[in-house]
């Protein structure tokens, strides 16, 4: 440090940066600023971090985070050094900057062209964000992919923004089997990398509820951030396991947080994601209803909708059944039969737990564990007219996987 040995002391800055060392050195005598603007706070800002002057830092973050934050601003915020960006004094700015960008583009879908025109720190604080609302996990993973093309035309480039940057925001777990096979087969990355995104997806699909939540702690540090937490989603994730014989059988595990579930008061609902059961497509809402026109009490309710094409009747046996305490374990409350032979159906219950909507959402309901309902659908063919329609069924699942 030949600052303590000499009298005088020569610092070499850029021209640029005068004015801002001024203020620094200012700051450091006097704990003020001679300028406050904006864009004067973030150049005193940038040169006390290069000079190491952190009370200094401190200050100048605070000043900015009691300024109006508007999409220009924001950007700057995001876009200073590394190094700043890494200070503890700067990280409250840092996250509001991106709170700020999340929440201007949180309905992702009706700003799409403005957001494929985000520069990388600006779309990476908008597809960070869990409240993002879009229909299913794969629209995130459509608009990285967009966003990347548009703005890295070269392949090896695109491929090194996706892995360094992209594809740790997308929720790779929360996709459903036939995107993840899209996934695999997508020139836009790395083969190698596209087999461990979707083996690690897939692994952490075939794990239950508690399990999951285990490794979205431990799974922070893969290439790609697994995240269970959902989205703002339009059609929720659901897992399913599907078998083909001795008859088409589909079990659906649908959670929703009580958060989510409080929102649907008075009337609203909440979709899963599609699902199949031989040749029919099927998809279970969860709703606040009123189940009849001389009972007006709120009720939690669960439904499945059908649609597939026109063929001979089949009988489907349906069980729905939740987690439930003090045992935890799976519960039926409903079984029944429908008979389908094309088009679409709705089957279910406007009072699933038989219980009005205070006592499902009151503190202690024995219906949530740790904060989540805990959903199961079975749906079985039990009984087909004629052999063709079942193979016909068959064949359905085998060509389109949506579990």
């Amino acid at each position: 440090m030949r600052e303590s040995k000499q009298q005088q002391v020569t610092l070499r800055i850029q021209a640029s940066d005068e004015a801002s060392l001024m203020d620094l050195l200012n700051f450091m005598y006097s704990n003020t600023l001679t300028r406050t603007t904006p864009c004067a706070l973030l150049d005193v800002l940038v040169i006390a971090d290069k000079f190491q002057v952190a009370a200094c830092l401190r200050y100048c973050s605070q000043l900015l985070l009691k300024l109006p934050m508007d999409y220009e601003s924001a950007l700057l915020y995001l876009n200073l050094p590394p190094t700043v960006l890494m200070s503890d004094s700067v990280q409250p700015l840092k996250e509001a900057a991106s709170k700020f960008l999340a929440a201007q583009f949180r309905d992702i879908g009706g700003f799409q062209e403005e957001v494929l025109d985000l520069p990388l720190v600006g779309i990476e604080a908008v597809l960070s964000s869990d409240d993002l609302q879009v229909a299913t996990e794969y629209d995130v993973y459509d608009i990285v992919l967009k966003w990347a093309r548009k703005h890295y035309p070269k392949l090896e480039e695109r491929r090194e923004i996706l892995k360094t940057h992209l594809l740790r925001l997308i929720r790779f777990p929360l996709m459903i089997t036939g995107n993840l096979k899209e996934v695999l087969t997508c020139n836009d990355i790395d083969p190698e990398l596209a087999s461990r995104i979707v083996l690690e997806a897939l692994f952490f699909k075939a794990k239950t509820s508690h399990r999951q939540r285990y490794l979205a702690a431990e799974w922070v540090n893969f290439t790609t951030r697994h995240y269970l937490v959902q989205r703002a989603y339009k059609f929720w994730p659901i897992q399913v396991v599907e078998f083909e014989l001795p008859r088409p059988h589909s079990i659906v595990y649908f959670d929703l947080r009580k958060e989510e579930c409080l929102r649907l008061f008075p009337t609203g609902q909440v979709h899963s994601q599609l699902f199949h059961l031989g040749r029919q497509q099927i998809y279970l809402t969860g709703q606040c209803s009123i189940p009849g026109h001389h009972n007006f009490v709120h009720s939690f309710g669960l439904f499945f909708f059908v649609d597939g094409p026109r063929s001979a009747a089949c009988t489907v046996v349906y069980e729905l059944a939740s987690r439930t305490k003090p045992s935890e374990e799976f519960v039926t409350w409903w079984r029944g039969a429908y008979i389908f032979d094309g088009g679409k159906k709705t089957i279910g219950h406007h009072n699933m737990f038989g219980v009005p909507w205070t006592a499902f959402v009151a503190d202690g309901s024995p219906f949530f564990i740790n904060g989540i309902l805990h959903l199961r659908a079975e749906l079985t063919i039990e009984k087909e007219s004629n052999e063709d329609d079942l193979y016909g069924g068959l064949l359905g699942i085998l060509e389109e996987l949506d579990g």
